[in-house]
């Protein structure tokens, strides 16, 4: 493995940390429940538990989300080590990569993932999520970005 490949799996272990740490502190330091404000009526640290996937869809699917973040991480590195060479690309795959292991540990090990970072817009009180949910959504809105930057270099080549 190359330096340069390396820079993103320490990227990928940096979000995974950062995920652990927060959570571990949620954990330590906040009963379940408990409700910090950050800034009045917009952001509020929550302590919170998620059987489920985004949004609380498919709670108590312990293990089907075991099995898939199996699969995606092996995905996530093959792709990464064999096919991945565009520098956003492979960025977009170590935030992808760090932010799954994060959810990962939480499921295998707590049997359900801690979020806490609780969201208002206006009246909506978006679902309440962590560092890995963050650094996936972040990975993946980059993968769309990529993919749609190297469709319109395509067209512009095929011109």
């Amino acid at each position: 493995m190359g330096g340069v490949l390396l820079f993103y799996y320490l990227l990928a272990l940096l979000m995974f940390a950062a995920d652990q740490a927060t959570k571990w502190m949620i954990v330590k330091k906040m009963d379940l429940g408990q409700s910090i404000p950050v800034i009045d009526q917009v952001l509020y640290i929550t302590s919170h538990r998620n059987k489920g996937a985004a949004f609380g869809i498919l709670q108590d699917q312990r293990y089907f989300f075991i099995i898939i973040t199996i699969i995606v991480v092996g995905a996530v590195i093959y792709y990464l080590q064999k096919h991945a060479t565009d520098r956003l690309l492979k960025t977009a795959l170590a935030l992808v990569l760090g932010g799954a292991l994060g959810n990962f540990i939480d499921r295998l090990l707590r049997g359900e993932v801690v979020d806490f970072v609780d969201v208002y817009i206006g009246s909506y009180d978006f679902p309440i999520f962590n560092v890995a949910d963050s650094a996936l959504v972040i990975g993946v809105g980059l993968i769309f970005i990529q993919s749609f930057m190297e469709s319109k270099q395509k067209e512009t080549e095929n011109e």
